[in-house]
């Protein structure tokens, strides 16, 4: 099959989807991956707007314009092992000379030197053609859909339960904004831990989508519907998840109103952007978007506006027993901006809940079967299993993750590993794939949000014990130690999660296809990357993480 076929077959634009099975398109594993998954990123069945290239976030692109992405196909079903990929926000600018256990592909997205770091500036060049928006894991090809940050939300909700309600979620009712690309999970991972949950999306088909594919469980337009729903099955201690049609302002004030108070409050609405994410009350969807294009200014001004008064309603909930806490989309910042001056007087769920496993080297560790078989999938899962026995939690996850989750593009999965279970983790798929258990290779990454490849003061290290919070020293030793160590592609982004000027962070994929110099590669990789979170929290002061320096042998 030639360059033109291939486009033809597998990204005649919009219309993409990965190739499947054991053939090769591209001379070796190490390109065809990051090609199967740039592709995959793209599937409308990931992908929130294809026709953009937009995978998630409002504006998380997978490349930078239609010619690149073309371009980046056609130099990878090329390339060699002999040279390197380069990728510049999301458009291909050359190739370097390398070495066969080097990363095929060195990929930066949205970075800007700190003092013109700003969203204006970023806009300005974008609408020159000279940037994009990379996200965490849409610029860096390892988006896996909405269940990409599921685990992550299931152990943040679990922990919560663990923490406030005895370890005990039922007849408890969580409320959260956004019911998109990342902010999907919500609804899965709360009846994964047996509570009611009630979200709120100005867009009804992003809730479509959720339906479909099986995050959410009812969808209405009604808020008298919703509630009636909800209150039910709160009483009646039922996991349900309700996706309500409207703006997550409005309908805080109207449960304030009429005193329903949720057990448990958060919010994933797209607030890292004030411009291209969030919607501002008292708009229409479609008369935000005109307003977005005809004046820029005035839709920032009132969205942050808007988020302030959004704050305000979680601040007043917070006062009457609602567990509240930011869920790392930057709201309480542009809240602050936008008039809300305590809007920080709630956490952010990594102080509160998350970074003691990172103090573990925890973080979400994830894998794509590139055969698109699912039975790949399943057969990881039973291995897994195997390989950890002694891990109750995990083994619950793996097996209530295979009843209910639906995957989206190639069959995926994610869990929670930590130092030295990473590691083997990726030997056992390896020898999976090379004694012919699971059809084709598979692909090892993980989210950007992990214990040791962030620097995100508002998010992933709000609150460091010695005041480290805007260090980014770390991200920049992660990316090093992952190019190094070997894998397949590597990342390196500004904003992600939170927005342009407010983090730095990094990423990797890394392949396991059977052979040797994979085994070696996987070793090196899944060592030092989880390694990274246990230096970068035992430099902090964190007790746990010194222990676990000691434990594993990470001293000099």
């Amino acid at each position: 099959m030639n360059y033109l076929e291939f486009i033809e077959k597998y990204a005649n634009h919009p219309h993409y989807k990965a190739p499947r099975g054991n053939e090769l398109h591209a001379k070796s594993w190490q390109t065809e991956a990051p090609l199967r998954m740039l592709i995959n990123n793209l599937d409308a069945e990931v992908a929130e707007d294809p026709v953009n290239l937009i995978v998630y976030g409002g504006t998380g692109q997978a490349a930078r314009n239609t010619e690149a992405v073309k371009e980046i196909i056609r130099i990878l079903l090329e390339m060699d092992e002999n040279h390197s990929l380069l990728v510049q926000s999301g458009k291909p600018i050359g190739l370097v000379r390398s070495h066969p256990q080097a990363p095929r592909v060195l990929i930066a997205n949205s970075n800007l030197v700190p003092a013109w770091a700003t969203w204006e500036h970023f806009e300005e060049l974008k609408s020159r053609g000279l940037m994009m928006y990379g996200q965490m894991t849409a610029g860096s090809w390892i988006y896996i859909g909405s269940q990409g940050i599921l685990q992550g939300t299931y152990e943040t909700f679990a922990e919560c339960g663990r923490k406030y309600f005895e370890g005990d979620l039922s007849h408890k009712l969580i409320v959260s904004g956004g019911i998109g690309g990342m902010s999907g999970a919500q609804p899965l991972a709360a009846t994964m831990v047996g509570a009611t949950y009630l979200g709120v999306d100005v867009d009804p088909e992003r809730i479509k989508k959720r339906l479909e594919t099986r995050y959410i469980d009812k969808m209405t337009l009604d808020y008298n519907e919703a509630i009636n729903w909800t209150l039910e099955a709160k009483e009646k201690g039922k996991a349900v998840s309700i996706g309500l049609v409207g703006d997550i302002g409005d309908v805080l004030e109207k449960l304030l109103n009429d005193n329903i108070i949720p057990d448990i409050l958060t919010d994933q609405t797209s607030a890292h952007d004030p411009l291209n994410g969030y919607v501002p009350n008292g708009f229409s969807l479609a008369e935000a978007m005109e307003l977005r294009k005809t004046n820029p200014i005035l839709y920032k001004e009132k969205s942050l506006k808007s988020m302030a008064r959004h704050v305000g309603f979680m601040l007043e909930m917070q006062k009457l027993g609602s567990v509240t806490f930011d869920y790392g989309n930057n709201l309480r910042e542009f809240a602050q901006q936008g008039g809300e001056l305590n809007a920080f007087d709630y956490e952010g769920f990594v102080p509160k809940f998350i970074r003691p496993l990172f103090c573990d080297g925890k973080g979400p560790f994830r894998w794509a079967a590139l055969s698109g078989d699912p039975e790949d999938i399943f057969t990881t899962d039973r291995e897994l299993m195997k390989l950890f026995p002694e891990n109750e939690h995990l083994i619950k996850w793996l097996t209530e993750a295979k009843e209910k989750i639906a995957f989206q593009g190639l069959p995926s999965r994610i869990c929670w590993l930590g130092m030295g279970e990473r590691e083997k983790a990726g030997l056992l798929f390896n020898e999976l794939v090379r004694t012919g258990k699971v059809k084709a290779p598979i692909v090892i990454g993980r989210d950007h949000l992990d214990c040791g490849s962030v620097a995100s003061p508002n998010r992933e290290t709000e609150g460091m014990l010695d005041g480290s919070d805007a260090v980014s020293d770390w991200p920049l030793l992660n990316l090093m130690a992952n190019t190094s160590g070997g894998a397949t592609w590597v990342s390196f982004h500004h904003g992600g999660g939170v927005g342009i000027g407010y983090s730095q962070h990094a990423g990797m994929a890394v392949v396991a296809d059977g052979t040797e110099r994979a085994a070696d590669c996987l070793k090196r990789v899944l060592f030092n990357d989880p390694a990274m979170g246990i230096y970068r929290h035992a430099d902090a002061g964190y007790e746990t993480a010194i222990e676990n320096r000691k434990k594993f042998e990470l001293n000099f």
